[in-house]
Parts: C-alpha cells; sequence; structure tokens
C-alpha cells in the first residue's frame, strides 16, 4: 500500500466525553486497561501495510504527541512514517482547524507532493477493526472518486449519524447529516437485499472514515472553504463526484459519549468481547511499559479485566476494568467500574500503597475512576438515581448514571456519592 496516504483526525475537543477530556485529547483517553483511542486507528493502518500516516492534532495534545512519539518508530529503510501535524499559526492562515475538512485543507502542503494515489480520512477515536486493503480495492473496483465505510443500523439511532441513500451499486445518491426527526429517514430507507438480512438496520450510517482519491481531495478542498466532511463536503460532492458506500458488517462504536465509553469498556470483560483484543495476529499496538505481572491476594474476580503491575489485596471486583498499576486494598467491592489506573507507583524504592489507588472496605459502582485517583478508606459510591441528570460536584460528576472521577481526583475517606 505504498500508494496510499493515511490521515486521522486527532483535534477535536471531545467535549460530549468531559470530563475525561479536561486534561487530554480525546483519543489520547485511555481504553480497554492498557491502550489509548488513538491505537485503534493506527494498529489498522499497520496491519493494512499502511506506512505513511499523518496525525492531525489541536487540544490537550501534551500526553497524546508524548504517547505516540513514544510509541510508534519506523526504520530507516522502510520509507514509512508516523507525523503528527499540530494546529499552528502560518502567514497563510492565523486560525485553528474549524472542522474536520478544514483540518486536512490546512495541511494540504504537506500531502501534495507525497507519493500517494488515494487519501485514508480515519477518525481518532473509534473502536472498530478494517482491513483498510479490502475497502481501498472496493474503491478502485467501483472506479470511485470518494468512498464511505458505512454500517447499517436501526432508524432510532439515526439522528447521531450521517444517514447515506444508495442505489443498487451502492452508489450514493443521498446524504442527510444527523436528521432531528424520524419522518427525515422516509426516503432514505433501503430493501434488505442491499444491505443484508438484518432488516431492522435498514438504515446506512456514515461511519467518518473516507477514501479520496488524492486529486478529488485536493480539487474539493481548494475549490470552497467548507470545514466538515459530513455536513459539507460529502453532500456536495454527491452532486458532482462518484461517490460510493462501502458496507461495514464488522463491530464499530463510536465512543462519543460517557456512557457510550462506559458500556463499551464494560463489553472488554465479557466472556466473548464484541471487540477483540486477543487477535494474536493483528494486535492493537501500544506503548511498552515494562511492568511486572499483576499481583493478587485473596480476592473474588468475576468478568474483570486486570492490567499489568497491579496490586489487589482481599478485594471484590466483578463486571470491570482495571487499568495499569492500579491499587485496590481489602475490604473494597467494586461492580461495573471502569479503573484507569496509575501513571506511577509514588516511591519507587519502597512501592508505598498507602496514599494511592483505592482504600480499604469501598464500594464502588457504575463508575468511572480515570488515572491516578485516589479513594479514600470507607468510601461508598453508588449513583442511583435519575439517569438523565448531570451534576458537578466539584470533584466528581454524575453524567448518564454514571459517576466519574476526574483525572488526579483525591475522594476523602469516608465520603458517601449516592
Amino acid at each position: 500500500m505504498k500508494n496510499v496516504l493515511a490521515v486521522i483526525l486527532g483535534g477535536g475537543q471531545g467535549t460530549r466525553l468531559y470530563p475525561l477530556t479536561k486534561f487530554r485529547a480525546k483519543p489520547a483517553v485511555p481504553v480497554g486497561g492498557n491502550f489509548r483511542l488513538i491505537d485503534i486507528p493506527i494498529s489498522n493502518c499497520l496491519h493494512s501495510n499502511i506506512r505513511k500516516i499523518f496525525v492531525l492534532t489541536q487540544f490537550n495534545t501534551v500526553s497524546l504527541h508524548r504517547h505516540i512519539t513514544g510509541t510508534y518508530k519506523f526504520d530507516g529503510f522502510s520509507k514509512g512514517f508516523l507525523q503528527i501535524l499540530a494546529a499552528q499559526q502560518t502567514i497563510e492562515n492565523k486560525n485553528w482547524y474549524q472542522g474536520t475538512a478544514d483540518a486536512v485543507r490546512k495541511n494540504l502542503d504537506y500531502f501534495r507532493h507525497l507519493h500517494a494515489d488515494y487519501v485514508a480520512i480515519l477518525s481518532g477515536d473509534q473502536l472498530y477493526r478494517i482491513d483498510l486493503r479490502e475497502f481501498i480495492d472496493y474503491h478502485r473496483q467501483k472506479g470511485a472518486d470518494i468512498t464511505i465505510a458505512s454500517k447499517p443500523i436501526p432508524k432510532e439511532d439515526a439522528h447521531g449519524f450521517g444517514i447515506l441513500k444508495i442505489d443498487e451499486n451502492r452508489k450514493i445518491v443521498d446524504f442527510v447529516e444527523k436528521p432531528k426527526k424520524v419522518e427525515d429517514l422516509d426516503h432514505l430507507y433501503h430493501p434488505a437485499d442491499y444491505i443484508g438480512e438484518n432488516v431492522d438496520k435498514n438504515v446506512i450510517a456514515s461511519m467518518g472514515i473516507y477514501i479520496f482519491n488524492k486529486s478529488v481531495l485536493l480539487d474539493v478542498l481548494q475549490r470552497n472553504d467548507d470545514e466538515d466532511f459530513g455536513k459539507q463536503v460529502i453532500p456536495a460532492s454527491i452532486k458532482t463526484h462518484k461517490v460510493y458506500s462501502y458496507i461495514f458488517d464488522g463491530y464499530w462504536e463510536d465512543i462519543g459519549t460517557v456512557k457510550s465509553f462506559f458500556e463499551a469498556n464494560l463489553d472488554f470483560a465479557s466472556t466473548v468481547p464484541k471487540f477483540n483484543f486477543y487477535d494474536e495476529y493483528n494486535p492493537i499496538y501500544t506503548h511498552a511499559r515494562f511492568l511486572p505481572g499483576s499481583k493478587i491476594r485473596n480476592c473474588c474476580i468475576d468478568h474483570a479485566l486486570i492490567s499489568d503491575g497491579s496490586i489487589l489485596e482481599g478485594s471484590k471486583i466483578s463486571y470491570s476494568i482495571v487499568g495499569l498499576r492500579s491499587i485496590i486494598k481489602e475490604g473494597s467491592t467494586l461492580d461495573r467500574v471502569v479503573v484507569m489506573g496509575a501513571d506511577f507507583y509514588g516511591d519507587a524504592k519502597t512501592v508505598d500503597t498507602s496514599k494511592m489507588g483505592i482504600g480499604k472496605n469501598c464500594f464502588i459502582r457504575n463508575a468511572i475512576l480515570d488515572k491516578n485517583v485516589k479513594i479514600g478508606d470507607n468510601c461508598v459510591i453508588d449513583y442511583r438515581g435519575d439517569p438523565n441528570v448531570v451534576r458537578d460536584g466539584g470533584f466528581y460528576h454524575i453524567i448518564d448514571g454514571i459517576v466519574v472521577i476526574p483525572k488526579n481526583g483525591e475522594i476523602p475517606p469516608n465520603t458517601k456519592i449516592e
């Protein structure tokens, strides 16, 4: 795939995922115990033998840049690269990225002279495995100018996506970005034989993943000032170019909200998770940390994922994710909890855990504990109220019925969040 360039969009502010994005870019949010969201699209590129990769960044970029530069290195003989293009002021333009298309437009000078016939535009904050080689082969076979990866979904979910209308050859003939009413979908329904046997999923949603002929991308972005691919560039291009739909039938999750992030993580601990991290031929790459195995003493653990370097003592853990270097002390119970772990152990010589992690005799349910969170002894975190309530408690947040403790947060002993 030497003639393919990948551009990963990692510059969004991620406001719907706040407070997990308070101190970091959305693609830098930890996922699945060991990984970060940005590892997903980069790994998809590497497994598809795409070695020319740009990552476009803008908000809270420090941890994202540190992770990428410390993880992905190419040898001098591959002619591959993974380069970060952060938003910057130039003589021509002093504005930040105004949208997905604007972000790519502001970096066209970096793409223009590269040897590439095709440009894959990928999201930096989705959970999926896709063989980009098959996607690009399909694009070639159709003789397409633009191809959009798309997925059949129930009509009830359509309001959150760009919805496509295709003909019998899967050429896109109409596109509606995030329709507000179900009635707006009437002309976008598809017969089951267009998209598969599941008639309950009879509208087709854009996954926000695109293949462009490079010449077409340069043309459409230089002819106007459209800022967003989904809202402007794609609908306009349908009228002037050959735009096709590539139907993807695998697992795909747009982790755009606290609830979707929470549920996707908990699924990793299920018996057969929807997203498979256990593929030895196509692993998800991430930063090598050289941590010891987890130390577990007198614990009861059911349907949980325990990451490297953790120390668990006398605790009960069920349907939870326990991240790197997590400390959970005796008498504590976790049920449906995402613990992101820690960046350090504290005292490097003694591994003093007295002021780290989750204290003794705590009860925590339906919660996300971000990196380096400290929970004092005898705390209860178990909100069972109205899931539609949004509460900012200062050192905690309640969103979608889930209690979120932000990064570096500290909960005093005997605190109750109910």
